[in-house]
């Protein structure tokens, strides 16, 4: 299983940290044991001191395949949930500016989080899906999937240029504005449309 992330897929947000916004897909991977297991609590990662939360819709592949073409990319995957790419952001801006590869501000163990799956089938209008994400009650992100700089179906079939994708890769398909901070103790809570799929506890 591999966990594919998209970067800067939303303009408001790449303008929020101060990024261009790309002409194409902007791919990231995490490795498997980056995700966290059902039921696992969540622990703030000892190598930060600023640890940031990005909430995002997430794609579950059904369909192995290479070289896939946008217009047929709908096939590939049969399933969505919000999630969280959480990011050390104080070791990636140190990475960066070293211009170093931020891997372990972005791909250590526990650092993506998905909830409930829901059946695309399910969904009225999948260019339009709605999402939100609330930290201790208060909303703080909120987007939606027509207002991504890249489509579901582009991003599929970006990936699949480079990589295979295989039945039970995730695809994390970018964050909107409003990622912030998290400490200890924080509740956080994501929703499609107004139906909750995620609750975590910062321990």
């Amino acid at each position: 299983m591999k966990i594919f992330c998209i970067g800067r897929n939303y303009a408001e947000h790449a303008k929020e940290l101060g990024n261009a916004v790309p002409d194409e897909p902007v791919v990231f991977m995490k490795p498997k044991n980056a995700l966290l297991q059902p039921h696992m609590p969540f622990y703030y990662p000892e190598f930060t001191n600023e640890l940031h939360y990005e909430c995002e819709l997430v794609l579950r592949v059904c369909k192995n395949g290479k070289y896939i073409q946008e217009q047929t990319a709908s096939r590939y995957y049969d399933a969505i949930t919000t999630g969280i790419d959480f990011t050390a952001r104080d070791l990636q801006q140190v990475l960066k500016t070293k211009g170093l590869p931020w891997e372990k501000a972005k791909s250590w163990d526990n650092s993506a989080v998905v909830g409930a799956w829901v059946p695309l089938a399910d969904i009225a209008d999948r260019l339009d899906i709605a999402f939100s994400f609330k930290k201790n009650g208060e909303l703080v992100q909120e987007g939606h999937s027509n207002q991504m700089i890249h489509s579901f179906d582009a991003i599929v079939a970006h990936i699949s240029q480079y990589f295979s994708v295989n039945i039970g890769d995730l695809i994390f398909t970018g964050t909107p504005a409003g990622v912030g901070e998290v400490v200890v103790g924080d509740q956080l809570e994501a929703f499609l449309g107004e139906k909750s799929l995620l609750k975590l506890e910062i321990k």
